[in-house]
């Protein structure tokens, strides 16, 4: 039987990267995104709501997404957030700050 990976905590920032990411490919709730991020990374990283909902309502007063309710895909009613302009614009910037880390990251674990 295979191994399951281990969880890891996510790096301050890193969820926001995240959450900006997944709703490049359209509007989603909570629920969604958090299933996303699961499937995604192969049960590696595991979101919860108390961490997600917060960054959520960041990214929103940041202008980075805007939330309309909505019916869920089971008829209950949800918030959905999509990714605005200003977001498009901080995912590029947040995407390239954490490509230079993660090299920066290989250089060290690659010294001797």
């Amino acid at each position: 039987m295979p191994k399951k990976p281990s969880k890891i905590d996510l790096l301050q920032g890193t969820l926001d990267l995240i959450v900006l990411k997944l709703l490049r490919g359209g509007a989603a709730n909570g629920w969604q995104l958090t299933q996303s991020i699961q499937a995604i990374s192969r049960g590696v990283l595991d979101v919860n709501y108390g961490s997600l909902y917060p960054a959520l309502r960041r990214l929103e007063a940041r202008g980075w997404v805007t939330a309309h309710w909505a019916p869920s895909e089971n008829n209950r009613r949800a918030r959905f957030y999509e990714l605005t302009a200003a977001g498009r614009k901080q995912l590029e910037t947040e995407r390239a700050s954490w490509e230079r880390f993660a090299h920066a990251l290989g250089l060290i674990l690659q010294a001797d």
